[in-house]
């Protein structure tokens, strides 16, 4: 590795550690610990402390691209919209762990929300995580111009809906047991794990108001490319590492008979294909018409993505 590669990928470490820190503070302000009966012990414990926040750094990283600064303009909407993504993310895994979805017992090396304070109160944490990403994206201070509100929240919203991340979901639970083509597995894959990581990279761009449409359009097929990257690498990870590493129970989808990317390609083939992947989101960077450097943070963080299986 020469000298150039080296500073990158400290620039890079230095980059996200800084801005993990920005949102895990803001979240941990948001996130206001007297809720009633408790509720809010059970969203901070959902939130705060795990994960790797990839869905705020892409946020963040994709508003700098097209020059939002933190003090500038848009600075304030991409951390409110870094932090409602992540929001989301944390419901929908607040939800998928419960024993009518997932049942799974171990999530970001702890118990899950729902063994740690029981269902009820795994329900009610979900729904109000899903309804204060709505409520950070809305401030009364004039902050944020009222159109890239409103644009922040279609994007979440349809995401995370029934075109997005719970229509994926619901494929997904139909799917146990079931014979998918490649092209059915890449659809459930796209809403449910890859709208919110495209919608992620779309509001980091959204922050900054009108975005020429070519740069929006393959900062869109960036997410894409990225947001089933990640999950074909997911798959990848459930059978080759163990669960401490993981900070999940690994080979649950086996187990469950859920119908994965390995278990249809086999390793080596989706190993080839979140190449490819990753191959197309940095194309799509390249043909962005932006700057080399302002997207270099985007291309840094498709890497770390898809090389997490090495």
């Amino acid at each position: 590795m020469d000298a150039r590669v080296r500073e990158q990928d400290n620039s890079f470490s230095r980059w996200s550690q800084r801005q993990r820190d920005r949102v895990e503070q803001a979240l941990s302000a948001w996130l206001v610990a007297d809720a009633p009966a408790g509720l809010g012990e059970a969203m901070r414990y959902a939130v705060l402390d795990g994960g790797k926040r990839l869905r705020p750094l892409l946020v963040l990283a994709a508003a700098e691209a097209v020059g939002v600064t933190e003090e500038g303009a848009g600075g304030s909407a991409s951390l409110r919209a870094a932090c409602a993504v992540e929001l989301i993310h944390a419901y929908s895994l607040v939800h998928d762990d419960m024993p009518c979805m997932d049942n799974d017992v171990l999530r970001r090396g702890k118990p899950t929300v729902h063994v740690r304070f029981g269902e009820a109160q795994a329900l009610l944490a979900g729904d109000a995580l899903q309804a204060l990403a709505f409520e950070l994206l809305t401030p009364t201070d004039g902050d944020i111009a009222a159109a890239v509100q409103a644009n922040l929240c279609r994007l979440l919203a349809c995401a995370a809906g029934y075109a997005g991340m719970a229509g994926g979901q619901a494929i997904d639970l139909a799917s146990v047991g079931q014979v998918l083509t490649l092209a059915q597995l890449q659809q459930m894959h796209h809403l449910k794990t890859g709208a919110l990581l495209r919608a992620s990279v779309q509001m980091g761009a959204a922050c900054a108001g009108d975005v020429p449409a070519p740069v929006m359009a393959s900062l869109t097929t960036y997410g894409n490319a990225v947001g089933l990257a990640f999950q074909v690498v997911d798959d990848i990870l459930d059978v080759t590492a163990s669960a401490a590493t993981l900070g999940k129970t690994a080979g649950k989808d086996a187990a469950a008979d859920k119908p994965t990317f390995v278990s249809l390609m086999g390793l080596e083939r989706s190993q080839a294909f979140a190449q490819s992947l990753l191959d197309q989101a940095l194309v799509a960077l390249d043909a962005s018409t932006l700057e080399p450097q302002r997207v270099e943070t985007l291309r840094a963080l498709a890497l770390a993505m898809v090389r997490r299986d090495q």
